[in-house]
């Protein structure tokens, strides 16, 4: 029967810091049971370490599947040490007190069982036992044995840690089943970390949060204020008004794209050879919008393109990389946050899984892996000049993140008139024309929706758009087309609509 030292339990499948681990939890006079694994890189840096078969007096059943799922381990772990009876019968059965329990779980697409029971059971009884589910945590717990152990409010903090692990481990694992069936799941299991806590809301009556599972979608502040929960919104709307669709990568254009964004509504866009360029025309598209808004470029930002931005008022630039010079000039603004994001990040975004709340439920989308590819196809008399069909496809490509019902202007890969949110689309026209002023004569001019009466592109017609692309799919689209037709437009129809609510 083992001795009556207290006992702690390692089974790790990630050692990052196990060997520092299990010297300050032997220095303490505790005695370490590990699994197989575990035990092995332990002697192999020099530290000795029992078998949990010690401890339970069984070995290992099915190839190592069943080690730790025993009454001697999960007694040990789970007695109450301030009830005598319990005492008493731990003695009775000879088991031992375990201490420490420190488990990092078998990543996907294996399911760790013994693993998820032991942290389970470690913070049901975190009174009397330290649970340890991460390498991050084992500096804290190393410092507090120096110092008589970890407090109750620490074991308490491990257990919770603890739980949310194992419960993030399981919708994991539930995910990747059911996504293995390839359709939505059955269930919804959110269980995402926070990652930063936000002063307020929308307003400051509200409360708010950020949370996100993965770093690597998350910009990396340079500079500035601290973020808030609008800022965050906007860069989401800005990072994923950088992403090309396979209709603009098709079409070849590997130019800069710099775009502006205020409210999460695009307010100016523009693809140029130089950052510079594109960025202050992104900015002159609209420059009395683009007051108080988020500029994102999607090259590397020089000092020219700084020095273009810190003559207005923003909250934000992003981009992938900065020039030094560029970081000094944009440093000069004391409150603008300067974000740096992976050039892969926008692109993620666009093909991610999105969610929103509604009715006390929520809504979920994805891209169908399995709709067809996007088309377009003439359907006017007129075909496109080659520099219509750009700014078609470069004005599509803007309009899909324009909150419907949204019309883009742009000629020469910019935008002139863009306008969002509107119930009337011979509005969201007029208003988009207004905003263009001269610049929509011989322009390209995109609808997210199709155009339910021949009004709307008469009305894109009026204010001199040469070329109109949407979505194709009204009852009147041959009304549409014979309007396109009378005026000697060029017009295409996508087989794809782009509705943003």
């Amino acid at each position: 029967m083992p001795d009556s030292a207290p006992a702690a339990i390692l089974s790790l499948s990630d050692t990052t810091g196990a060997a520092a681990l299990a010297q300050a939890v032997q220095r303490g006079g505790v005695d370490i049971y590990a699994t197989g694994g575990t035990k092995a890189f332990l002697e192999r840096n020099g530290i000795a370490a029992r078998g949990v078969a010690e401890l339970t007096g069984h070995a290992a059943l099915f190839g190592g599947l069943v080690k730790t799922l025993h009454p001697k381990i999960f007694g040990g772990i789970l007695y109450d040490r301030d009830a005598s009876e319990q005492r008493e019968e731990a003695e009775k059965h000879g088991i031992v007190p375990v201490a420490v329990v420190a488990v990092t779980l078998y990543p996907p697409p294996e399911i760790d069982i013994g693993g998820v029971a032991l942290l389970r059971a470690a913070a049901k009884n975190y009174a009397h036992v330290t649970v340890l589910c991460d390498p991050s945590q084992y500096g804290e717990f190393v410092a507090a044995l120096e110092h008589g152990g970890p407090s109750r409010e620490q074991r308490e903090r491990f257990a919770i840690a603890a739980l949310a692990h194992t419960a993030a481990y399981d919708a994991r694992n539930v995910q990747r089943l059911e996504g293995e069936a390839d359709t939505l799941p059955d269930r919804l299991a959110l269980f995402t970390p926070r990652a930063q806590a936000l002063r307020y809301g929308e307003n400051p009556q509200e409360r708010a949060a950020f949370y996100s599972e993965s770093s690597a979608m998350v910009p990396e502040q340079l500079h500035g204020k601290a973020l808030s929960y609008n800022n965050l919104l906007d860069l989401d709307a800005t990072l994923r008004l950088l992403s090309r669709s396979p209709l603009a990568r098709r079409d070849g254009d590997d130019a800069v794209r710099a775009v502006v964004v205020k409210h999460t509504v695009p307010c100016g866009a523009a693809q140029r050879a130089r950052a510079a360029d594109a960025a202050r025309e992104a900015l002159d598209a609209d420059r009395i919008s683009a007051y108080g808004g988020i500029v994102a470029v999607d090259a590397r930002l020089d000092r020219e393109a700084a020095e273009a931005l810190v003559g207005v008022f923003l909250e934000i630039v992003a981009a992938p990389e900065f020039a030094d010079d560029a970081l000094a000039v944009l440093r000069r603004k004391r409150s603008l946050r300067v974000m740096r994001f992976a050039r892969t990040l926008p692109g993620a975004l666009q093909s991610e899984r999105r969610l929103r709340s509604a009715l006390g439920g929520i809504l979920v989308e994805e891209p169908d892996p399995h709709a067809e590819p996007e088309r377009l196809r003439t359907v006017s008399r007129r075909e496109p000049t080659e520099a219509e069909r750009r700014d078609l496809i470069f004005a599509w490509d803007v309009v899909r993140h324009v909150k419907s019902n949204g019309i883009v202007i742009a000629r020469d890969n910019v935008t002139h008139g863009i306008c969002a949110g509107q119930t009337n689309r011979v509005s969201a026209v007029e208003i988009a024309a207004s905003r263009a002023g001269e610049n929509a004569r011989g322009a390209a001019c995109a609808s997210d929706g199709f155009f339910p009466f021949a009004d709307g592109i008469e009305a894109a017609i009026a204010a001199g758009c040469r070329a109109v692309v949407a979505p194709g799919g009204s009852i009147r689209d041959e009304e549409v087309i014979a309007a396109a037709d009378r005026a000697g437009i060029a017009l295409l129809f996508s087989s794809h609509r782009h509705f943003l609510h």
